[in-house]
């Protein structure tokens, strides 16, 4: 950072930035870990002398010692060249109608949730509400260091059975919603994307936004012609900000794409996507007859489904994680 010609190649400058940054992050996490521990070193030999008298503040310091220090162990399997990066989370129901969009409106609820106890800022690109109730699909931007390393565990066909409240015989239904898990690419990533490979429409967004959404055709799709991805944002009065969004998030796909490892990845959630259905499921959350939210790549069970469904899915991510790690 100290030669002269640092500042000649911008892109290169700021990658060179985020990554010492991240390393500062990361020293000042060891430090701070093994300053605490020095002190419970130091109450512990005060406690011996003075009969136990600090044996509760002990207690609660190794508690949050451990908390943070497992938080930092899985932080540091998050090794992969995008596992830092900001997330773009997609959410789609199979089929079933309402049943399946409500299923996907409570993913949606679930994940922002989980974003927010963990301090991770979200922002809803784009949302297609359902007829009756629920969504027909939903783009969201999850901003906050690890936030892909941490959600792409989290890809794949999620599966919900219970009393379905939109059935007047109060049967028990079995829903599906898939997940797909993106890293957001930054602008100065060279991806080659020509204007003829590209449609762009313009339309009226759909959702809260008074005589506007009405009047005005702000809503943007491009659709790459070579990949056949769409993408699309609403959430923005100006067409122009909708449409630098939606290039964002189309950049950040076909970044995904070149990657030949990824690219086989993409083709595995795809062929999964053409059949939201039996036996392709990650999870299953299980409402009725008992209550179980089972993980079938690990076989962890939680039987708090309504704790979950508030977005205390930790254990079922770092599960995942160490499993991928020591395999």
């Amino acid at each position: 950072m100290e030669a002269q010609d640092f500042w000649e190649n911008v892109p290169s400058a700021h990658a060179l930035l985020k990554e010492k940054s991240t390393l500062e992050g990361s020293i000042n996490n060891f430090y701070s870990i093994q300053g605490r521990l020095e002190d419970l070193e130091i109450m512990i030999e005060l406690s011996e002398e003075e009969e136990d008298t600090f044996i509760s503040e002990i207690e609660k310091g190794l508690k949050e010692l451990n908390s943070e220090f497992q938080k930092i162990e899985i932080e540091t399997m998050l090794s992969g060249e995008k596992d830092s990066h900001n997330a773009i989370v997609s959410i789609h129901p199979g089929a079933g109608g309402t049943e399946s969009q409500d299923w996907a409106q409570m993913l949606m609820r679930m994940y922002l949730r989980w974003a927010d106890s963990h301090n991770f800022k979200t922002e809803i690109l784009d949302i297609l509400p359902g007829e009756e109730a629920g969504i027909k699909s939903v783009t969201i931007m999850v901003t906050g260091k690890y936030a892909y390393g941490y959600l792409k565990a989290e890809a794949g066909i999620h599966r919900l059975v219970r009393i379905s409240p939109f059935d007047a015989s109060k049967r028990r239904h079995t829903s599906f919603a898939s997940v797909f898990v993106y890293p957001e690419i930054e602008e100065d990533i060279e991806i080659d994307i020509k204007d003829d490979d590209l449609r762009i429409e313009t339309f009226r967004a759909s959702g809260a936004g008074g005589q506007h959404v009405n009047k005005t055709s702000s809503a943007v799709r491009i659709t790459h012609i070579p990949t056949g991805i769409v993408v699309q944002c609403q959430n923005e009065r100006s067409q122009h900000k909708n449409k630098s969004t939606a290039m964002k998030v189309l950049r950040s796909k076909l970044y995904e794409l070149k990657q030949e490892e990824q690219a086989k990845k993409m083709e595995e959630f795809l062929s999964e996507k053409k059949e939201i259905a039996w036996g392709s499921q990650i999870r299953s959350y299980i409402l009725q007859p008992y209550q179980m939210v089972k993980d079938h790549r690990t076989n962890l069970e939680i039987g708090n489904v309504n704790g979950v469904l508030d977005g205390d899915i930790d254990q079922f991510i770092d599960t995942y994680l160490l499993q991928v790690v020591t395999k």
